[in-house]
Parts: C-alpha cells; sequence; structure tokens
C-alpha cells in the first residue's frame, strides 16, 4: 500500500473502523466521526490562543493517546498533520515519517489492540516491517507501545487501579487489565522510560476503558468500579497542554467511587469545553451506557467558566452556556435547568426552607434486605407488622424489625429505591409514590422519604412528589436508575399544610412559560392516583 493510499481511509466506503465490534461496553471502540469532533475541538482551541494558527501546520506539537485501542485517534491526527505539514515538508515519504516517529505517540491497553492500533497508523502491525508507512523505526512497536503490565497487589487489591485480585491476577495467556499508563508511581519518569528522552505532550487524547469487573460481595452478579478517572488523573499529572477525553457522564451526579474525583472536576477552572450526549448511542451507535457519555476539553493555560454544550439528535439542545461546573456539587448537565435552579435556590433561602435530602432515609430503612419475606398471615403473632417488599405484602413481628422502630407507628411515604429509564423523553424519573400507614415497615427496595404524624400530610406529600416540578429538580441529580436521599437536594422541604400541584408551584417559583415547557418536555405527567 503507498503512504498516499493510507490517508485516504477515510474517503473509502466503508471505512475499516466503522466496522469493528466493541470489545465490551467498558472498551468502547471509537468511531472515526467522533474523534474527528473531539480533534475539531482541541483544533479551535488552538486556533483560539494561537491567532489563528492552525494546529495541523505545527511539526513540533505532539500528541499522545494513552489509552489507544483501534487507534482512531492517531491515525486521524496523522491523516491531518500529513495535509497541514504539505508545504514544510513536501517530500511525503519524509513528512510521514517525521509525523509518526517525533509527533505521534499511542499506549494500547492491550495486546491485540496495540497491534490493530498499528496496523491503522503505520499499515503495518509491525512498525518496522516492510509495509509499513514509516521508515525510520528499529522496533515492532514503532511508538505505539505496548507490554503485558502486571498489578500490584497489596493484599487483594491492586494498590495502582483498586482491580479484585480473585480476577485479574490471571496466567500468561489471558490479558491483565493492568493498564500500563495508570500503574506507575511517576508517571513522567513512566513517558521517558516508554519513549526516550523528556517526553512533554502537548495534546492528550482518548477514549479510556470505562470500569474493572468486579466478583465477589453480596451483590448478585457482583459490581463494577470506574477506573476511567484514573487516566484523567494521570494525564493531568503530564501537564500537557490540551487534555480531552470522552468517558460516561455518571461523574456528574453520581457513580461509585467518583467523589473525590467529581469534587476535583467541579473545582478545575481549567475546564474549558463540555460537551454531553445523554444518549451515549448518539456517540457510540449500537452500544448502551447509562447516563451518557460526554468529552471534555481541559485546557492548562485556561482559568475561566467552561462551556457546557447538550446534544440530542445530532444537534445542541440549547445554546452553548459558559458557567462554572463547581457552583453546585454536581454537574447540572442542562443549560435550561440552571435558570430555574438558580431560582428555587434563591427563592428557597429566602423563605428559610432547607431540601428534602435530609428527610429521606438511608438505603435499608428498616435494615431488612429486598429478599426478606415475612409471614403470608399474622396469626400467632404479638405485634404484627405489614411489610412492604417488592409487590408484595407480608407479616412480620415487630420486635423483629431491626431498626427505626418509632417510624412503625407513623405514616410514610415510600418510593422504589431503584427505577429504570429509557433514553427518549420525557422520563419519569421514579415510580409512583406509596402511602404507608401506621404499623408498617418496608424492605429495603424502598425509602422512606417522609414521615408524618397525620394521613392528609402523607396524602398532600405524596401529591407534591408526583409533580412534575418535584421530579424535574430530582432528574438534575439522577442519571442513573437509583435512587437515595442526596437526589433530592434541590428539592424544597416546604410544609404540607396545603396541596402543592404543578401551578402553585410553578408561581412560588415564577417559572416562567419557557421553563414550563423544557421542564414538561423532560418529565411526564403522573396520575394522581397512586399506583
Amino acid at each position: 500500500m503507498s503512504g498516499q493510499a493510507a490517508f485516504t481511509l477515510r474517503g473509502r466506503n466503508p471505512d475499516v473502523l466503522t466496522c469493528i465490534a466493541n470489545l465490551s461496553n467498558d472498551e468502547v471502540f471509537t468511531p472515526p466521526e467522533f474523534a474527528s469532533r473531539m480533534l475539531d475541538t482541541v483544533a479551535e482551541a488552538w486556533a483560539a490562543d494561537h491567532g489563528g494558527a492552525n494546529l495541523w501546520e505545527d511539526s513540533n506539537v505532539r500528541f499522545l493517546d494513552p489509552c489507544t485501542k483501534s487507534g482512531v485517534f492517531l491515525r486521524e491526527i496523522t491523516r491531518r498533520l500529513t495535509r497541514g505539514l504539505e508545504e514544510e515538508i513536501p517530500d511525503l515519504s519524509a513528512r510521514v515519517d517525521h509525523i509518526l516517529t517525533k509527533q505521534v505517540f499511542g499506549i494500547g491497553i492491550t495486546h491485540l489492540t496495540s497491534m490493530l492500533a498499528r496496523r491503522s497508523v503505520y499499515c503495518s502491525k509491525h512498525a518496522h516491517g516492510e509495509h509499513s508507512i514509516a521508515r525510520s523505526f528499529d522496533s515492532d512497536d514503532g511508538k505505539i507501545w505496548f507490554e503485558r503490565t502486571e498489578h500490584t497487589w497489596d493484599g487483594e487489591k491492586c494498590g495502582h487501579c483498586g482491580a479484585n485480585r480473585r480476577d485479574y491476577d490471571r496466567g500468561k495467556g489471558l490479558e491483565t487489565h493492568a493498564y500500563a499508563f495508570i500503574h506507575t508511581n511517576d508517571i513522567k519518569a513512566r513517558m521517558a522510560e516508554l519513549f526516550g528522552g523528556d517526553m512533554q505532550f502537548d495534546v492528550i487524547i482518548g477514549n479510556p476503558p470505562y470500569q474493572l469487573g468486579q466478583s465477589g460481595g453480596e451483590a448478585v452478579g457482583g459490581f463494577a468500579m470506574p477506573i476511567y478517572q484514573e487516566f484523567v488523573k494521570a494525564a493531568k499529572s503530564l501537564d500537557p497542554r490540551f487534555l480531552v477525553m470522552v468517558t460516561p457522564s455518571r461523574w456528574f451526579a453520581g457513580g461509585r467511587g467518583l467523589d473525590e474525583y467529581r469534587s476535583e472536576m467541579l473545582a478545575d477552572k481549567r475546564m474549558r469545553a463540555l460537551v454531553d450526549f445523554p444518549d451515549a448511542a448518539e456517540a457510540f451507535p449500537g452500544t448502551q451506557i447509562k447516563g451518557g457519555v460526554s468529552y471534555f476539553l481541559w485546557d492548562n493555560a485556561w482559568d475561566d467558566a467552561c462551556e457546557v454544550t447538550t446534544i440530542e439528535g445530532g444537534q445542541p439542545s440549547s445554546p452553548a452556556m459558559r458557567r462554572f461546573l463547581g457552583a453546585y456539587d454536581v454537574v447540572v448537565r442542562r443549560n435550561e435547568a440552571v435558570p430555574i435552579l438558580e431560582k428555587v435556590l434563591k427563592v428557597n433561602a429566602k423563605d428559610g426552607f432547607g431540601n428534602l435530602a435530609a428527610k429521606v432515609s438511608p438505603i435499608q430503612p428498616f435494615s431488612i434486605r429486598t429478599n426478606f419475606r415475612g409471614a403470608e398471615k399474622k396469626t400467632g403473632m404479638k405485634k404484627p407488622v405489614v411489610l412492604i417488599g417488592n409487590n408484595s405484602a407480608t407479616y412480620i413481628e415487630r420486635a423483629e424489625v431491626p431498626r427505626n422502630d418509632a417510624w412503625i407507628d407513623e405514616w410514610k411515604v415510600l418510593l422504589g429505591r431503584a427505577y429504570g429509564a429509557g433514553d427518549a423523553f420525557p422520563h419519569q424519573i421514579y415510580n409512583y409514590p406509596i402511602i404507608a400507614g401506621p404499623g408498617t415497615a418496608c424492605t429495603e427496595t424502598y425509602l422512606v422519604i417522609g414521615r408524618f404524624k397525620k394521613e392528609a400530610e402523607a396524602k398532600r406529600f405524596a401529591g407534591y412528589l408526583r409533580t412534575r416540578f418535584v421530579r424535574f429538580l430530582v432528574s438534575l441529580r439522577k442519571n442513573t436508575q437509583d435512587i437515595y436521599n442526596e437526589r433530592f437536594q434541590f428539592v424544597p422541604d416546604l410544609p404540607m399544610d396545603r396541596d402543592w400541584d404543578d401551578a402553585a408551584l410553578y408561581n412560588k417559583y415564577s417559572v416562567t412559560k419557557k421553563e414550563i415547557v423544557f421542564i414538561e418536555s423532560m418529565v411526564r405527567s403522573m396520575g394522581n392516583d397512586d399506583e
């Protein structure tokens, strides 16, 4: 294959990199069009900061993809540089050789993907093979490095990535998924070791692995721990000028083990742009990633508000908005929601109302597991309590309820702890509230959202939870199916001395007609009767 042909792949039908199946939802291949979009974002920022200069005409800029899979980023960078440097380095062979040996670097995440990446970029899985379009390499790797890396076990966990030893202490024939970029105590020294010399990268770009599966524990089927944040932290430690990565958007308002990472990202004023895809299939067709995906542009020289854009149906859902991500303890992902939330918080502060989160019970309000079933009949029980479980009601002795005995005698309003929604709007956000009278308890299937002495107050509160307005405020902190007390941080703790419907709430918080249309496009109506 000629050097010229190697850089016309995007014009062929089909592009081979659009035809590769994903390894899994954890290691998702980036479509060429999406990679190009991310690179456009970098190039626009570069031009804005360099007097309109074209990034692709600079022969000194270094690029690194620290989590190379298909090689799509490196291939697209190479294609653009090949065109941009034509005037400076007229000879095509010399130009390509310069780009591939001096400007474009990658670290494969597995042996297989490293070969795929070299095939994409060098046109040969062997960087110095006879079919390689680079002429100066003396090794198979070239500048796309991969070697098997082992986990560093600290007891049953890896000290670098937290992998479970039971799952990832593997034999030589299996991938360890101990990614080299995050398995080091000195990332700068590691880069010098891999690529030689003092390696300073101007642009780091990639689509890191999203999570590590974990077996064991009490959860059926185990659970998965996010890992993409470790790639972001390591990349920042290299002090590039620009960092752009695509990750799940769960970190916006939740995610197991992501609290510290979220706090760091919200406080980092070097976040220059954030482009969010609530429906991950718009970024990665055929892939389901609950909570969506997003990519960010981090600029080492930036110290200002972040430009936030939400993409729906291939277009921005509203004009981009510059705002400080750290204004709240979560990322409010929709720009249209920000002025509504600000009015709610302002009125609450003025009226002295707190938020509902403080009143919502913790998980397992009575310390009774979901799979526990009481007796079908209360016959022979001294003090029977109705136990509300997953679509069932059984009986349990009051003395056997592990905690919160006093709550049994109160009126309670319950919500299911998990409610899955599809990607299409409007959403319901959570299931119908259940009013539970005195003499009742519940399993961990439910949370106790409110407790009252009078039935009338409980009924008003259930009606309040059914409003679109309340569910909209919950949605600002909910991007997975789980519901817990933190999700209600934006919901006003209003007195239940009157009925609250959407009309009354819109009026109280001065919600405009345009804002009402937005809320009702996001949250569907919920009937007045309990389900």
